[in-house]
């Protein structure tokens, strides 16, 4: 059965106005499965097959002419020097929607669309399902279950998790990890993973990481980079409304899956995971998730960041939309107060006037407002509320 996803009319708009299209993101977040949905008749070319990358290297003319437009190009990444011959095709006919492209390691793959593609190629990174798109389909699942298995496509068509997170991560390792910075190490690298699980929705602390992996510190913010840029985590920046004031300015390092940060950081069940003392992190982790997940189906970049002073009072998300501010309180409890909205009644104060709304988002089974008019809301309210600002 297949389940839509929410990004599947954006890809149609794109398609329709440039001559190639990109579906980026981290491995088996679906993109070939979507774009073969979507395009049934396209032609397929997929460069994970060695003779089809050796021959995209060495005779590309012989191997385009093989696959009339529109067609589906597969793992891109393992023929970057393809896209300077797609360039001169476009340039002959900029029909739209000649090129379906997909790569899954975005760090040497972005360097050759803007070199090659500049202006020519539309790009759209491909999140794991939201649980907006399970539910449309009518997968029920509660939003703690989701919280511990995450969205990665095999794991809701039945698939054990505890079989296909330890290949995940192998293949992730082998052929992102040890193919692009040749880290011999390997499982040095892994703790380096599970260590950043544990740290998810947390702030950066280079030497802390590198004191628990037994790297540098100069490694940890390289090996940090790796993981942002193949699509495994998200950094999210501090907010700067005031530049005079003494702000945090380490970013926050947030799984955006956290089902393979359940993993990664060693829980094996639902339960283990909502009574451990990581729950608010994870849950603060989910939240951002699934907003980025919306943002992206609707191409929205608005940069979502977090607000924290010197002295402590925090707002886990602040999202800045045509000088106006929306902040947002993640907590796991069922029952929030006043006393959860001490952030952000501290960025209110801080930046007067420019606070449109402030939201807690919790396990609230209806939506209600505190005296100070913060809305505690669901998950699911909190976005549709978000969609319609």
């Amino acid at each position: 059965m297949w389940i839509a996803r929410q990004v599947q009319p954006l890809i149609r708009r794109m398609a329709k106005q440039f001559p190639a299209v990109l579906i980026t993101g981290a491995r088996q977040t679906g993109k070939t499965s979507l774009l073969r949905q979507l395009y049934p008749n396209a032609s397929y070319l997929t460069l994970d097959l060695p003779a089809n990358a050796e021959a995209a290297r060495t005779a590309p003319d012989e191997l385009l002419a093989r696959y009339p437009p529109p067609v589906i190009i597969d793992e891109i990444q393992y023929a970057p020097s393809l896209l300077r011959h797609l360039k001169v095709r476009i340039d002959r006919d900029r029909f739209p929607g000649r090129y379906l492209l997909t790569g899954s390691q975005v760090f040497p793959l972005m360097h050759g669309v803007s070199e090659s593609l500049a202006g020519r190629c539309a790009v759209l990174n491909l999140h794991t399902f939201a649980r907006a798109e399970l539910l449309a389909a009518g997968r029920a699942i509660e939003e703690p279950r989701y919280l511990f298995l995450g969205g990665y496509p095999e794991l809701h068509l039945g698939v054990d998790p505890d079989l296909w997170f330890p290949a995940y991560v192998a293949t992730y390792l082998e052929r992102d990890v040890r193919n692009v910075l040749r880290i011999a190490d390997l499982p040095q690298f892994n703790r380096f993973l599970r260590a950043c699980a544990l740290r998810t929705a947390q702030m950066v602390n280079y030497s802390d990481l590198a004191r628990d992996t037994g790297i540098a510190p100069n490694t940890a913010r390289k090996w940090a980079g790796l993981l942002e840029t193949s699509g495994v985590v998200a950094m999210s920046e501090p907010y700067f409304g005031n530049r005079t004031k003494r702000l945090i300015k380490a970013p926050k390092l947030v799984f955006l899956d956290t089902g393979l940060a359940a993993f990664l950081a060693g829980f094996r069940s639902v339960r283990e995971l909502t009574e451990s003392a990581l729950v608010g992190a994870f849950w603060e982790s989910h939240v951002l998730g699934q907003f980025l997940r919306q943002a992206a189906s609707r191409g929205e970049t608005t940069p979502v960041g977090y607000w924290r002073t010197a002295g402590g009072p925090e707002v886990d998300m602040v999202i800045e939309r045509a000088g106006s501010l929306i902040a947002i309180e993640c907590k796991w409890k069922e029952h929030p107060g006043h006393a959860d909205a001490r952030g952000l009644k501290a960025l209110e104060t801080a930046e007067p006037g420019r606070v449109k709304q402030k939201m807690i988002v919790c396990r609230t089974k209806a939506a209600y407002t505190l005296p100070d008019g913060t809305w505690v809301v669901s998950t699911s309210d909190a976005l549709k509320r978000l969609a319609s600002q």
